[in-house]
């Protein structure tokens, strides 16, 4: 029943988390206690410093590819405190000369076009701030903010001539999105048994995907401008209420239980156009789909409960209630999980949990930006549910490594996906009838091995794993990829101190790339009124076609990997601390893909490109405490 933070992480670069701001983070992947509600996947709960009552700190960096700046203290000492804390990348600008750079080799090399340029780039910005005020020693009240957004772009320039005609054509495409939550929370401990939450929150999340062409010719005696831009905003704004309690009877039983109320305003996509040619007249129109305005309601209790010195279980059960137009969706959830001490360095652990869900994220299988969108469920579509177990073994070698091991298999019902030859851009239809309802699977194993101790620390972590998608009218019947099925997930993070002053650091990710749809034909995805004359501005190839598709998610994208590594120079100052960072992200220059995209070679026929947002970018940092 905590707060929900939509969000789309294509980059795999930064935390979505700044971590100056973050006190705890525990990520529950099985076993889920019946305290947590709304989603199928794992759960992050994350909980953020309180601020210092007693002396004001700071620390912070600057950087070339971002900076950040936390400050904490006391506003009135040992009654009320404040954290805030802000970051800011900057890739955008620092990445662009290495990406010309690399522009210029390819064309030097026959790879590229001398009249074209691409600049791409991605940046986000957060804000978090918290007010902690100590009302008695039994009662306090927490507000707290948060607000972030991301965005990536890709701009293309192409300049051209024939005959007597001079011309330039200009590319822009954007994706960004963006959350903002507002909290008020009272805490109450009537006695030291038992803990009261009561919370208050607000919380919105947009998201726009847009696209712009401009083509200018120029010949002796004329100039023609045409002018084409299309944008797709969605957003879902939510009031919720909730009071959560903890009540310890006795030592061995933690008992929680809470009820919560939601309201949702969604707003599935609002479409904009405008077309503007020289001599004709102007096209410009706002339309979309309708709100959904939703209440959700949910009651949860659960016991923590020792059963012996060896074996500790938490059973609990979970209701919801979705009340959307004249239709009301329930669900009672069950949860078990059980761990058993082997010995006092292994452990057994095995959960099962029933989910609902209701929101759905309506994913594009193309190769293009990858726009996946939040929907909710309606008096047309039902909400998720989903069942998970999960069983896993924990063991602890000579106190310095830690060697986990937790296999999962979840089945899934009532998701939705996209027709074929459907996607948001078909603005004329709802999108409650552009989409299919199926089932899927998700199954597999993940290994982490963890040093905590010695000079040289870190962890290495390997995910095999499968997601299915089955619908009856997609794929011939026939069980296809998720989008984001990901057979291999490697992640590698090393440390070694040299000495208390100076450490040296290797981060290197892999993952399977995304399974994507590569149609065998195309045709317009608008009607005849809005296409008119749309050829003649000699738009890049499928810029606004749909696929004729046969075989769903029939391609993989090029994996995603990439080595980043760097050194650490610390030393402590009589005001604090300051360290030196310097690093390579991306070491050995890997183009990993952004999106794909079908474009013309110089016979017109189709070639499939692929865009790329960073390669290697070196950086330092200063970083202080104080």
């Amino acid at each position: 029943m905590g707060f929900r933070l939509q969000c789309l992480s294509p980059i795999w670069f930064f935390s979505v988390f700044n971590s100056d701001a973050i006190n705890s983070t525990k990520l529950v992947k099985g076993g889920f206690p019946a305290r947590y509600g709304g989603r199928l996947s794992s759960v992050i709960d994350i909980k953020m410093k309180e601020g210092n009552m007693k002396k004001f700190h700071g620390q912070g960096s600057i950087g070339l590819i971002s900076s950040k700046l936390s400050l904490e203290g006391p506003i009135i000492k040992d009654k009320t405190s404040f954290i805030v804390s802000a970051r800011r990348t900057y890739l955008d600008v620092i990445a662009r000369p290495f990406v010309r750079a690399y522009q210029r080799n390819q064309a030097a090399k026959g790879n590229g076009n001398d009249g074209s340029s691409n600049n791409g780039g991605y940046y986000f910005y957060d804000l978090n701030g918290k007010i902690n005020h100590k009302i008695s020693e039994k009662h306090r009240l927490y507000f707290s903010h948060y607000m972030g957004r991301d965005r990536a772009f890709l701009d293309a320039i192409d300049n051209y001539s024939y005959d007597t005609v001079v011309g330039v054509d200009t590319i822009n495409s954007q994706l960004g999105w963006g959350n903002v939550i507002s909290a008020l929370r009272w805490n109450y401990m009537p006695s030291n048994k038992m803990f009261i939450n009561t919370t208050l929150r607000y919380s919105k999340y947009d998201f726009l995907v847009a696209f712009g062409f401009n083509q200018t010719e120029t010949t002796p005696s004329t100039t023609r401008n045409s002018n084409f831009s299309y944008a797709y905003i969605s957003n879902i704004e939510d009031w919720s209420g909730k009071i959560d309690v903890d009540w310890m009877p006795n030592p061995d039983h933690l008992v929680k239980f809470g009820v919560g109320d939601i309201y949702h305003t969604f707003t599935p996509g609002v479409n904009q156009f405008q077309f503007l040619q020289t001599g004709q007249n102007a096209l410009d129109t706002t339309f979309g789909s309708q709100l959904h305005y939703a209440h959700e309601i949910s009651a949860y209790a659960e016991d923590d409960w020792k059963i012996n010195g060896k074996l500790k279980g938490n059973g609990g059960l979970h209701f919801s209630s979705f009340f959307v137009g004249d239709k009301n969706y329930w669900s009672l959830q069950p949860r078990l999980s059980l761990r058993y001490l082997v010995d006092e360095n292994s452990s057994l652990k095995i959960g099962y949990a029933k989910m609902a869900q209701f929101l759905h994220l309506l994913t594009n299988s193309g190769i293009g930006l990858p726009t996946d969108l939040w929907v909710p469920a309606t008096q047309q579509i039902k909400p998720q549910f989903s069942d998970q177990i999960a069983i896993g073994y924990a063991r602890t070698i000579s106190n310095k490594i830690e060697f986990s091991l937790e296999g999962y298999y979840k089945t899934m019902e009532n998701l939705i996906e996209y027709k074929d030859g459907a996607s948001f851009f078909d603005s004329e239809t709802d999108w409650q009838d552009k989409v299919h309802i199926g089932r899927g699977w998700s199954y597999g194993g993940e290994l982490l091995i963890e040093k905590k101790m010695g000079k040289t620390t870190g962890w290495i972590g390997y995910t095999l794993s499968w997601t299915n998608r089955q619908f009856d009218s997609i794929n011939f019947g026939q069980t296809y990829p998720y989008r984001y099925d990901r057979r291999h997930d490697i992640g590698i993070a090393l440390t070694h101190e040299f000495n208390e002053n100076v450490n040296f650091g290797i981060v290197w990710v892999y993952g399977t790339g995304n399974a994507v749809t590569l149609g065998l034909e195309s045709y317009s995805s608008f009607n005849s009124s809005m296409v008119e004359n749309m050829n003649s501005f000699n738009l890049p190839y499928d810029s606004y076609s749909v696929d004729h598709i046969e075989n769903r998610n029939n391609y993989r994208m090029p994996a995603y990997h990439r080595l980043d590594v760097s050194i650490n120079l610390k030393k402590e100052k009589k005001w604090g601390e300051r360290t030196w960072s310097f690093g390579i992200y991306n070491a050995y220059n890997r183009q990993n893909p952004f999106f794909l995209e079908f474009t013309r070679d110089v016979n017109g026929s189709p070639q499939l490109s692929q865009y790329s947002l960073f390669p290697l970018i070196p950086s330092f940092t200063y970083s202080f405490k104080f």
